[in-house]
């Protein structure tokens, strides 16, 4: 079965190197020093902070898989070394008009665990980056809202 690659910024990477890390030296030594005080107490059956600290590090052992999977199938992409021609393509910023209420918006196109709307941060499977994909300055795209369909005219593109 073959392994699919999921596309992560440079930014991304390093964020989920550093949450890693941070589980790793700091969460799971406190979760085990917790585990020690709670066997220290006696009776485990009836221990309330024995239950809730292996509940927590059963978490934090979980999320520790997940992020190493995340980083071993990460292809890490580097906005700033993008050739692609003025298309909307993953880790571009591109500056959009709603063409029906004229607000301007900026998004980056970024991978799922990245993605952060109040930050500018659109996920590449959002309904939004899939309009915006392939298409250039002056393009306009059509997405398919909630509310129907809104269109977007791409103002700017750039790999930054």
């Amino acid at each position: 079965m073959a392994v699919t690659q999921i596309p992560v910024t440079v930014k991304g990477a390093a964020l989920l190197k550093e949450e890693l890390y941070r589980l790793r030296s700091v969460d799971r030594p406190y979760i085990i020093q917790a585990i020690a005080e709670a066997r220290a107490q006696g009776d485990l059956s009836e221990n309330a902070e024995y239950e809730a600290a292996k509940e927590r590090q059963s978490f934090i052992e979980g999320r520790i898989n997940e992020v190493e999977a995340k980083l071993s199938n990460a292809m890490i992409i580097d906005p700033t070394t993008l050739h692609a021609d003025g298309r909307c393509v993953f880790g571009s910023t591109v500056r959009i008009e709603d063409l029906d209420s004229g607000s301007i918006i900026t998004y980056q196109i970024v991978g799922d665990d990245e993605a952060d709307i109040k930050n500018g941060k659109i996920s590449i499977s959002s309904p939004i980056a899939r309009g915006l994909i392939g298409k250039s300055e002056g393009d306009v795209a059509e997405v398919l809202a909630p509310g129907g369909v809104k269109e977007y005219e791409i103002l700017d593109v750039q790999y930054i």
